[in-house]
């Protein structure tokens, strides 16, 4: 398998604006993952040690490292929610279980009707206001499990 012809074309273009083609890997990943479905298959990682002339442990090893890259498929909605010191001393972890009751998804994973993934994310600068989760990009502070539970139920 190969790279969309979209996507090939797209990083003739990109790698003309870095001196060595292999430093155009990471801005690759991301417009991978926004172009196929969310997530970077192995097929997909593959590809791009490919098209890079890399070994795939390298794509791989780029991949894992950065959290920003997801390696299995997401969830319609995307639940963030902070654990560092603030949020953890007002009721994180709390929060966390009943956003996972909630969702049926387990931290790190996608619900079983594919509708929420969860995860648990570092500081997101708003220890104010703990604690905190994001929302498919939205941030909903102080809040309860209650307040959470509302908050999700009402996402489409």
């Amino acid at each position: 398998m190969a790279l969309p012809q979209t996507i090939t074309s797209e990083l003739d273009a990109l790698v003309t604006h870095y001196p060595d083609r292999r430093a155009a890997l990471i801005p690759a990943l991301h417009r991978c993952q926004e172009q196929l479905g969310g997530w970077l298959s192995p097929q997909t990682l593959e590809d791009l040690a490919a098209y890079f002339g890399l070994e795939p442990v390298e794509v791989f090893g780029v991949a894992f490292f950065y959290p920003m890259f997801r390696l299995r498929p997401r969830g319609r909605h995307l639940v963030s929610v902070c654990h560092n010191v603030s949020c953890s001393l007002r009721g994180a972890e709390q929060l966390l279980e009943h956003v996972c009751k909630v969702t049926g998804a387990p931290v790190g994973g996608t619900s079983p009707d594919g509708r929420f993934s969860v995860v648990r994310v570092e500081c997101q600068g708003a220890c104010a206001n703990a604690p905190m989760l994001d929302l498919d990009g939205t941030f909903h502070e102080d809040l309860d499990p209650e307040r959470a539970e509302r908050i999700l139920r009402s996402a489409p």
